[in-house]
């Protein structure tokens, strides 16, 4: 292998690169490894990219010159997404355009066909960017591999990993149907939608917090005995500062130390906290204690909402959120409002977790969950929009996409940022299915705002199911309150 063009460097060289600014174009670096296979010496090369509008990725190729052993893998240099991602595809008898779609598989993810009880898990196929054919023709490779030896070694086994083979193949070649489950805690991997930005019949996307195992396996999880600090007992007892003690000012600071300003300017432009809670909870990310300060208040013709800022003295992790109070909403409640001007632009909008977004001048659908829960404005939601939308589906904007795709890209793109200059009426939609979401009116009484309608509509079966809302039963403690009598003052 000729490598006269490449610089030779050492691993920690490679090292400081994944750290540094990869704006600019990044060298080729190539380093001397052994070969796992025959013990000899090869050479692995490293490139350094920063995929636009995706992740920044360290590529990594080895060759052994004496066996031609090769291998290569794609391994995400950027940071680890704030929640985990699932991808589920369902692949239908016949349709063979649906194994084109483009695969990525970060070193974190798991592959899933529960029709077939078959799982793909991290450790192979680690880093990987195919498709969902080559997905299923490199397991299917990779378990004949050793098929003769098994047929001398133990007959059965080779027999019924056969029978398992025929019915992988026939997944891959679109003869039966099943369901292609791509699951990663870290978020870093992708499974294309060529309908983008419009929604895609056949693929779901779920996001969802990471278990503290995910937490461990990922590398966060720290061990308290190394800090040589004593730890906090979990059954503290919530404290609740006295009314009056923290004052709204005081309140203020505390929940502002946050990352989020917008949560805190936002909702204290409704009322300000008297009363702010502390108590002891558990850091997401390192998952030691750390204090959550929340404070309950009424937002005018919406509800009562929860404000709770945690903030870790070990990591430095900070985090917000924003929780409905008071009861399950009984209805679902679609809001409707008409951007005509600058003024609708700076309306707030609470956007909870469960509520969807739509656009329908632009053909525009994003499913519940998708931005997670946002207090922001109308404005700073399109931009949100704008910013996933390119962060999710601009991998596929490279050179081997087709020129159309690209065409239709832009075009969106463009149209999407037409909707912040009001050269014409638009119409944003948000669908929550169980009303916890917000747009605020420009008049005093809501009544009086002809560009906002909120409506309210009976949930589905399907999406109590999803809600885990069919299975709720409490009857037993609605006897136990109505059979409770009032206590009598004296």
């Amino acid at each position: 292998m000729d490598n006269g063009d490449d610089q030779q460097i050492d691993v920690g060289s490679v090292v400081e690169a994944v750290s540094a600014d990869l704006s600019f174009g990044a060298p080729l670096y190539v380093v001397e490894s052994m070969c796992m296979r025959c013990g000899e010496n090869g050479t692995s090369r490293f490139l350094l990219t920063l995929i636009p509008h995706f992740r920044k990725v360290l590529l990594s190729a080895f060759e052994c010159p004496h066996c031609g052993e090769r291998n290569n893998e794609v391994q995400f240099a950027g940071e680890i997404q704030p929640r985990g991602c699932s991808y589920h595809l369902e692949v239908s008898a016949g349709d063979e355009k649906i194994f084109d779609r483009q695969v990525v598989k970060s070193e974190s993810a798991t592959i899933k066909i529960p029709k077939l009880d078959f799982e793909i898990p991290p450790e192979a196929q680690r880093g990987s960017l195919s498709t969902v054919e080559g997905i299923l023709a490199r397991a299917a490779d990779e378990l004949s591999a050793l098929q003769e030896e098994r047929r001398k070694v133990d007959p059965k086994t080779a027999e019924a990993i056969d029978q398992f083979l025929s019915k992988l193949r026939a997944c891959a070649k679109a003869e039966t149907s099943f369901t292609f489950i791509l699951d990663d805690p870290a978020g870093n991997s992708f499974i294309e939608n060529p309908h983008a930005p419009s929604a895609d019949p056949s693929l779901t996307i779920k996001f969802y917090e990471r278990t503290p195992e995910q937490q461990a396996t990922l590398g966060y999880l720290a061990n308290p005995s190394q800090t040589g600090q004593s730890e906090r007992s979990l059954g503290t007892p919530s404290t609740a500062l006295p009314h009056g003690t923290i004052g709204a000012a005081a309140g203020h600071r505390a929940i502002a130390q946050s990352n989020s300003t917008d949560i805190s300017d936002n909702l204290f432009r409704y009322s300000a906290p008297e009363e702010v809670m502390v108590f002891p909870s558990t850091c997401g990310a390192c998952t030691k204690q750390c204090e959550t300060r929340m404070f309950v208040t009424k937002i005018p013709y919406f509800q009562e909402v929860i404000v709770m800022a945690s903030t870790c003295e070990d990591c430095g992790y900070r985090n917000s959120e924003l929780k409905p109070g008071g009861a399950i909403p009984k209805k679902g409640k679609k809001i409707t409002l008409s951007v005509r001007n600058i003024a609708d632009l700076s309306r707030d909008v609470i956007k909870s977790d469960t509520a969807g977004v739509k656009i329908p001048e632009l053909d525009l659908e994003l499913a519940g969950g998708t931005l997670g829960g946002m207090v922001t404005t109308v404005e700073g939601l399109v931009t949100q929009i704008r910013e996933s939308l390119a962060r999710v589906h601009g991998f596929t904007f490279g050179d081997s996409m087709e020129e159309d795709k690209k065409n239709k890209w832009r075009e969106f793109g463009s149209r999407l940022t037409k909707l912040l200059s009001l050269e014409e009426p638009w119409t944003l939609i948000l669908d929550d299915e169980l009303a916890n979401s917000f747009i605020s009116p420009v008049t005093d009484d809501i009544k009086d705002d002809h560009q906002l309608t909120y409506e309210d509509y009976e949930r589905s079966w399907e999406q109590n199911e999803e809600l885990g809302l069919n299975d709720i039963d409490t009857s037993s403690a609605d006897a136990a309150y109505e059979s409770t009598e009032p206590t009598k003052l004296p």
